[in-house]
C-alpha cells in the first residue's frame, strides 16, 4: 500500500477515504430498482442512453443491474459473461448460479477495494429468477465487496434510501407486472415531480414463464402500453380513495344525531304522471 503524499495516513483512515469516495461517485447517478412481480423480477432504471445499459443480460436465467462509472462496471459485466459461459460450458449450464456470480464479483470488488490506490465507483445487483417465486434470488454488491442477499427487492445508487422507503411502501408480494411496474416509477419519482416517459426509461424482466432465455428487455410499442396499463391502474386505485373522502366528508357535516340521507336505488312511480 502506497503512502500519500505529504506523511503518513492510517489503514483505517485510507479505507474510510476510499469509501467516501466511491460513496460520492455512486450518489451521482441515477437509482435502479430490482423488484419480484407475479411472474419473475423486474428491472428499472431512468436511463436516456439507447447504447449505455444500466441493465443487461449475464445468463438464461440471470440478470445484471449497475450503477455508477459505466466502463468499471462494463468490465465486471463482462466478466461474469465469461465465467458464466466457460462454467456453463464445462460442467452443466444449471452450475451457473447467481450465487456463484455474486461471490465473484465480491471477491474481484473486495480485491481492487483493498489493494488498488482507486476503488470502483460501482453497485450492482444480480438477480436469478427460478421456477417458483421463492426460488427467485436478489443479491447487492457494494463497491468494497460486500453482498446482501435482498429479499423481494433492492434498490442502488442515487438516492438509494429515500426511493427504498417509497418502494416498501407500495411493495407486496405478488404484484402483477403493470402493478409492479407502477410502484418502482412512483419509488423513482420525487414527490411532487413527474415521471420519467418511456424514452427516458430501462426496463427488463427475468419472466419465469418465457422458454429458454428468461431475460427480456421491455421497449417501444410495449413497453408504452404496459405504462398505460400502469396509468390506468393508478387512476383506478385513486377514484375509490376520492370516493371514500367524499363520503368521510359528508358524514362530517352533518349535525349531530342527524340520521344520514339514504341514497335511492331507483325512481319511484307516484302514479301522478310526471
Amino acid at each position: 500500500m502506497s503512502i500519500p503524499f505529504g506523511g503518513y495516513a492510517s489503514p483505517e483512515q485510507i479505507m474510510r477515504d476510499r469509501a467516501e469516495y466511491a460513496r460520492k461517485g455512486i450518489a451521482r447517478g441515477r437509482s435502479v430498482v430490482v423488484m419480484q412481480y407475479a411472474d419473475g423480477i423486474l428491472f428499472v432504471a431512468p436511463n436516456p442512453s439507447k447504447a449505455l445499459h444500466k441493465i443487461s443480460e449475464i445468463y438464461d436465467r440471470i440478470g445484471f443491474a449497475a450503477v455508477g462509472r459505466y466502463n468499471e462496471f462494463e468490465s465486471l459485466r463482462l466478466a461474469g459473461i465469461r465465467y458464466a459461459d466457460i462454467n456453463g460450458y464445462t460442467f452443466n449450464r444449471t452450475d451457473v448460479t447467481g450465487r456463484g456470480l455474486a461471490n465473484l464479483y465480491a471477491q474481484h470488488l473486495g480485491m481492487i477495494f483493498t489493494e488498488s490506490i482507486k476503488s470502483f465507483e460501482v453497485e450492482i445487483v444480480v438477480a436469478e429468477v427460478g421456477d417458483a417465486p421463492e426460488d427467485d434470488q436478489i443479491y447487492r454488491i457494494t463497491f468494497d465487496g460486500s453482498v446482501f442477499d435482498e429479499q423481494g427487492m433492492a434498490v442502488i445508487g442515487g438516492q438509494a434510501e429515500a426511493v427504498g422507503g417509497r418502494l416498501k411502501e407500495r411493495y407486496s408480494e405478488g404484484l402483477p407486472l403493470p402493478q409492479a411496474l407502477d410502484a418502482a416509477l412512483a419509488a423513482l419519482t420525487e414527490p411532487g415531480g413527474e415521471r420519467p416517459p418511456a424514452a427516458q426509461l430501462e426496463v427488463a424482466v427475468l419472466d419465469r414463464g418465457r422458454e429458454h432465455r428468461k431475460f427480456l428487455r421491455l421497449t417501444g410499442p410495449r413497453l408504452e402500453k404496459l405504462l398505460e396499463s400502469a396509468r390506468e391502474g393508478q387512476e383506478g386505485a385513486r377514484q375509490p380513495a376520492a370516493e371514500q373522502a367524499s363520503s368521510e366528508e359528508a358524514r362530517a357535516e352533518q349535525p349531530p344525531g342527524a340520521t344520514p340521507p339514504i341514497a335511492p336505488e331507483g325512481e319511484i312511480d307516484t302514479g301522478s304522471g310526471e
